[in-house]
């Protein structure tokens, strides 16, 4: 087996065993299927899982891909890679929980080659897992980094973690509201060298979502809640909408590069509100989210 069909062989694998995990958390709905092809090359498969006990829409995608030359979104950053053909592979999914105590999480994992007359130029990996909570526990958002840290620990320890918390504080920002997007996780592109290391570590990331989200789902799935807290979670996953929309470099080069848009905007939540001015009321629980819009060293804080 090639390396690309390793990584790909890895990565059904484990939209495989997330659905059955979330499946289970769920308790009540089921993922159903969408297998598409691309005019241009490849395809993929899209799950979609609706209006269940916890989660309102959660979203998981496959996709294998291949084009004949860089979408302008890839090649304006690698101008040496312009005009050459390329494949893709990659899992990306958005869960959309209903408990508004429950946080929004994306998680994404991909290998990217670029060929000239048959030979790869250059490959890389890159992913990540980061959380968008409504209302924050800190609990929660420890642990979540923790996780994040261990599972870094065994491909350069403290200064991978750091790199790529880093790396997804800065990426995860909505620079036109001056806010993050959640309390961040682990993010990181162009990842190339070793390439049994770095896939190794792309496996990690992708294993260690399931243990990074899981135990907040079950601490936080059957929090009461009412119509003011369900409000508040509407507005704020316009926020979501928002980078998906403006910033998101995933989206831009899938839609770019021909995708298939059902299955790139498959991250959008199936429910969300705007208000013009909208402003929390001082000392309420609304208002307390904005101090977790911000980087900041949770570990550190938590000593």
């Amino acid at each position: 087996m090639n390396e690309f069909d390793a990584v790909r062989d890895y990565l059904t694998g484990l939209q495989d065993r997330i659905c059955n995990a979330i499946e289970q958390a769920d308790g009540q709905a089921r993922f159903t299927e969408d297998l598409w092809q691309r005019a241009e090359g490849g395809g993929g498969r899209t799950r979609v899982l609706r209006e269940g006990a916890v989660f309102e829409q959660a979203g998981i995608g496959f996709s294998d891909v291949s084009g004949k030359a860089l979408p302008p979104s890839a090649s304006a950053n690698r101008p040496d890679l312009a005009g050459a053909s390329w494949r893709a592979v990659g899992v990306s999914l958005v869960f959309h929980p209903r408990n508004p105590y429950l946080p929004t999480t994306h998680a994404n994992v991909r290998h990217f080659r670029a060929m000239r007359d048959g030979e790869t130029v250059a490959w890389w990996f890159g992913g990540g897992f980061d959380l968008t909570p409504f209302y924050p526990f800190d609990e929660d958002i420890v642990e979540w980094h923790r996780t994040a840290r261990a599972l870094c620990e065994p491909f350069g320890g403290q200064a991978r973690y750091d790199d790529h918390k880093r790396w997804c504080d800065e990426y995860f920002h909505l620079g036109h509201r001056g806010e993050a997007r959640g309390i961040g996780g682990l993010f990181f592109d162009d990842l190339h060298g070793d390439f049994e290391r770095e896939f190794a570590y792309l496996r990690a990331v992708g294993d260690g979502f399931l243990d990074a989200y899981l135990p907040i789902v079950e601490r936080r799935k059957h929090t009461p809640y009412g119509e003011r807290e369900r409000e508040f979670q509407l507005y704020r996953r316009g926020r979501y909408v928002e980078f998906n929309l403006v910033h998101d470099r995933g989206t831009l080069f899938g839609l770019q590069s021909g995708g298939r848009a059902e299955s790139i905007l498959m991250s959008l939540p199936p429910r969300v509100r705007w208000e013009y001015g909208y402003a929390p009321e001082d000392g309420s629980a609304e208002a307390r989210l904005l101090d977790y819009l911000r980087p900041r060293d949770w570990l550190a804080e938590a000593g």
